[in-house]
């Protein structure tokens, strides 16, 4: 491959691990670019040409770079990994909602509450903790007697939402009351080319 899929990247963003981790487990062959979010490497310009809102993950195939973590998952699905996107239209569409609530209560559920502990974000603890039950409850009632979010194999809904959802702990969310989300957890992580993102609870240094 001439130029290399290259992901720009932070080791404790849940959405570039989920990029990362959907490359590994569908053996997208790529390049990993830690950008230094400390040294503040995410508003200098050069990063800034590749994405205006100097933000990780960012994807470079060639001369196409792709922004936003879930756009990145349906990109790589469709050009390289198609058996991680159904195309059934009812399928596709259940993936296309679990890539919503990543995007949303996630985000403003466990996630958010990581930033917190992690990251010292002024954020609701209060609130990111409903938001995560409400999240956490659904996905627990969905999988009830499944393997995986959508159909009968793995999707890049699971990818989507397991960054956050098994480092929930360490925004103070705990899974123990839902033994379908921790069941999901396990079987993305016996997937062929699982990769887990670094487990923290220093965060950044000062």
């Amino acid at each position: 491959m001439p130029h290399p899929i290259r992901i720009h990247s932070f080791p404790l963003s849940g959405h570039a691990h989920r990029v990362e981790l959907f490359a590994s487990l569908a053996g997208i062959a790529h390049e990993v670019i830690n950008v230094d979010l400390a040294a503040g490497e995410h508003k200098q310009p050069a990063f800034l040409a590749l994405n205006p809102a100097g933000q990780v993950p960012v994807l470079e195939d060639g001369g196409t770079v792709i922004t936003d973590s879930n756009a990145i998952l349906v990109y790589l699905a469709r050009k390289y990994a198609p058996s991680w996107l159904p195309s059934d239209p009812v399928l596709e569409a259940e993936v296309q909602k679990f890539l919503t609530l990543a995007a949303g209560e996630i985000a403003f559920g466990p996630a958010a509450a990581r930033l917190i502990t992690v990251f010292n974000a002024p954020l609701d603890a209060e609130f990111c903790a409903a938001v995560a039950a409400r999240a956490l409850g659904r996905i627990d009632s969905h999988m009830q007697g499944r393997k995986f979010l959508v159909g009968d194999a793995p999707t890049i809904a699971d990818a989507a939402v397991y960054s956050y959802i098994a480092h929930a702990p360490e925004g103070g969310i705990s899974l123990q009351p839902y033994p379908n989300v921790r069941g999901l957890l396990a079987n993305t992580e016996r997937l062929h080319g699982f990769k887990p993102m670094p487990a923290t609870k220093a965060g950044l240094a000062a």
